[in-house]
């Protein structure tokens, strides 16, 4: 990933909608979720979430796939990591004892744990 698809991937999420429907996509792998089902899950009309839908596409973040007459959305989970590893590439200039807190949240299986009903 170079600068420019880094601010791409970043100002596509840089909205509260786009951020809740990634973040949504996310919880919803490897399935995904029709654009409907988006839609309704975050109480956004249509012709709206298709907008922030082709927003997070065009940026590479999430990716479509035509079944029958759905098009159902996944989250893009290798260009999202793609896009921190380009954050963290160069942690703290040189110094990796300030990102070993970072990277220790980041292993914990909890982070990848379901959410506690």
């Amino acid at each position: 990933m170079d600068e420019n698809d880094a601010i791409a991937s970043l100002a596509a999420l840089a909205q509260p909608t786009r951020l809740a429907t990634f973040r949504l996509l996310v919880a919803h792998e490897p399935e995904g979720l029709a654009a409907g089902e988006v839609g309704r899950a975050l109480a956004v009309m249509q012709n709206t979430m298709s907008a922030h839908l082709a927003v997070l596409s065009r940026a590479g973040l999430v990716r479509a796939e035509r079944q029958g007459r759905t098009i159902v959305y996944r989250a893009d989970l290798a260009r999202f990591r793609a896009m921190t590893l380009y954050l963290v590439n160069d942690c703290c200039g040189g110094r990796p004892e300030l990102c070993t807190p970072l990277v220790a949240e980041l292993s914990r299986p909890s982070c990848c744990e379901p959410a506690s009903p």
